[in-house]
């Protein structure tokens, strides 16, 4: 890599003296982006200067979103970054402009190469930008079977230096932005294309790259979920509570915090996180010192909008029709509760699952990535009338697997569904089937 890097070690001696050959050397730190930071475009006469240079660029593009999560209501991207070899670094505040079509059209046919697509793509389409072709190297580097997948130490398993991270997490809708942020913001998209190549080269070594792409090809052309139905459901501690009324409280209290957080433009968690609508509607204060009284009732806005919140809570006393404690889903019960409820599907489950995983771990990725989790448990819990390899491959497709899921996968799920083993005892299947959502899944218990 060209890049400036700053050589660090904290084994060298000043001295000369021969260091410990047992401690390894500190990798180098990519410091300074190499072609300097650049301006950030602000201006319509800067955005079609970008927009020409990144047209005239040659080969992929790397490209980068940075949002105000924690800060600013909703997901949108307060800067982009791209990078395309022969149109350098560009840094562009979408702020001031309506949308970023320009630049889109710039990189129509290119293939946008992003790390963790998922957590970008959203903003990036709501400013009129859309691939045409991606490559995401988090979800390589998941694929390829790598042990850490952030970018940092992505970049440092493949392409040898240190990447700093220290401003991930800021608040990007600050204005100006600093220029050490800046700086950062170039470093990210410095390294995706180099990144892109040494992961596809990992990828086509072990046979995983045409699988690879048809998940990229996934992630880039499934349209945005549907709205939540309910999404005041999705409130944290919601599970504590078990009178209607309190429900209804929350309810009411969250669509206020909702209504108020996008006209200020702020994190709805910043004016008063969910443990203190959880704390409010327990309590059902009846006078606002009762309420900023009530033990876990705190945020920026607790006291300031007091009323408002008391309000909701006040509403809620007066409601006729309550939401239920619970609501229809097609989802199955928690494995946990199997054994009893069906033993069938319990022995289904506990025999199938272990046998993907094996799978998993012949190909050499995380099981989550070779099959969903809720797709097995849901296929096992109501399995085709007729247990065939079709039948068991057009469920997984329903369901919404990937053709190259459902090759490695169907024929293990169809035996393992035909002569599932003995089921083990109640606890055994509580261990080997913990409903407990994967880690980075979306997953969660409905109320």
């Amino acid at each position: 890599m060209s890049a400036h890097t700053s050589e660090q070690s904290d084994n060298a001696d000043p001295t000369g003296a021969a260091v410990d050959s047992d401690i390894t050397p500190a990798l180098p730190l990519l410091a300074e982006p190499r072609d300097g930071v650049p301006f950030v475009i602000d201006t319509r006469a800067g955005l079609e200067r970008a927009a020409v240079a990144l047209a005239a660029g040659t080969g992929a593009a790397g490209v980068d979103a940075e949002r105000a999560s924690g800060f600013r209501y909703g997901q949108r991207a307060f800067l982009v970054q791209i990078r395309r070899e022969g149109a350098g670094t560009w840094l562009i505040d979408p702020e001031p402009f309506e949308d970023l079509r320009i630049i889109g059209e710039a990189l129509d046919g290119v293939e946008w190469v992003l790390h963790a697509a998922n957590q970008d793509l959203p903003g990036l389409a709501e400013l009129g930008m859309h691939p045409s072709r991606l490559f995401d190297t988090e979800l390589a580097a998941r694929l390829a079977g790598l042990p850490r997948v952030g970018l940092a130490a992505v970049v440092e398993s493949q392409l040898g230096f240190t990447l700093a991270k220290e401003h991930s997490a800021a608040d990007w809708s600050t204005r100006p932005l600093p220029e050490p942020w800046l700086r950062y913001a170039a470093l990210d998209v410095e390294v995706l294309v180099e990144l892109r190549d040494k992961l596809a080269e990992l990828l086509f070594r072990d046979g995983k790259l045409a699988i690879a792409e048809e998940e990229f090809e996934h992630i880039r052309s499934t349209p945005p979920a549907e709205p939540r139905v309910d999404p005041w459901r999705r409130t944290s501690g919601l599970h504590k509570l078990r009178d209607r009324r309190q429900l209804a409280a929350v309810r009411l209290m969250w669509c206020e915090r909702e209504d108020l957080a996008q006209r200020r433009d702020v994190a709805p968690g910043r004016l008063i996180p969910d443990a203190a609508i959880i704390a409010a509607a327990k309590a059902m204060p009846g006078t606002v010192p009762q309420l900023l009284a009530t033990r876990g009732f705190h945020g920026r806005a607790a006291q300031r909008e007091a009323p408002r919140w008391l309000r909701s809570i006040n509403e809620a006393r007066k409601l006729t029709e309550l939401p239920p404690l619970h609501v229809p889903t097609n989802a199955p019960p928690p494995p946990r509760m199997w054994p009893e409820r069906d033993p069938e599907a319990a022995a289904r489950l506990q025999t199938a699952r272990p046998r993907v995983a094996e799978r998993a771990r012949t190909l050499g990725m995380p099981l989550e990535n070779l099959l969903t989790p809720d797709h097995l448990r849901r296929i096992a819990w109501r399995p085709p009338a007729e247990i065939t390899l079709d039948s068991v491959s057009a469920a997984l497709a329903e369901l919404g697997a990937r053709p190259w899921q459902i090759q490695q996968v169907a024929a293990i799920i169809t035996v393992a569904f035909l002569d599932p083993e003995p089921l083990t005892d109640k606890t055994s299947a509580d261990r080997t089937h913990s409903d407990k959502p994967q880690e980075g899944s979306s997953e969660a218990p409905v109320v």
